[in-house]
């Protein structure tokens, strides 16, 4: 059996990986104001070569509801990085005046925003289970450890409760990160 220390880490470790996926799944969530973490997952045939398009061009937010991709040296990738933005399919139509491609977030409906708040939920409800097993992981160690006399009985409840803590802790961290998403997708 690892270390007791080794799966305590290791579970802290894999709980903190579970809300760092949440902070991204939520960034990329359009809460009818512009963001930049929207354009994360767009990627651009630049040369042949898929790239991420915050890696060949400049995303800046120059009003409340407006992204700006301008691409710093190379403007004849505009066209490669229009077609990227179409493919990622984010739900909103990109303006190319030739120099840069601007963004125009629309706003929300309300029954669109009560349909965004769910998907956040459901989001959080996936990082909860993925907490939740990592949890089982370092309780089945644990046991595992106890069943081959390595820890005793009163160690693995003392274990267990530290495993606990350390559960409860990032259940919260995801609650509350999915009630910030939902205030701002509600609040617009």
């Amino acid at each position: 059996m690892a270390d007791v220390d080794t799966i305590l880490n290791e579970a802290k470790t894999k709980m903190k990986k579970a809300e760092d996926v949440l902070g991204r799944e939520l960034g990329g969530i359009r809460a009818g104001h512009a963001n930049a973490s929207l354009l994360n997952r767009v990627m651009v045939d630049y040369y042949d070569v898929p790239t991420p398009l915050n890696q060949i061009a400049a995303i800046s937010i120059p009003e409340a509801r407006v992204i700006m991709v301008t691409p710093p040296y190379d403007k004849s990738a505009l066209e490669n990085i229009e077609k990227g933005i179409y493919e990622a399919d984010l739900g909103i139509s990109p303006a190319n005046d030739g120099t840069a491609i601007r963004l125009v977030v629309p706003q929300l409906t309300e029954e669109r925003r009560k349909e965004i708040a769910k998907q956040v939920k459901a989001t959080g409800e996936k990082s909860k289970v993925a907490v939740r097993n990592v949890r089982r992981e370092a309780m089945d160690s644990l046991k595992k450890g106890n069943k081959a006399d390595e820890i005793t009985d009163d160690q693995l409840h003392n274990y267990e409760d530290k495993v606990q803590k350390i559960t409860d802790d990032a259940i919260k961290k995801v609650d509350s990160m999915v009630a910030d998403k939902e205030k701002e997708v509600i609040s617009g």
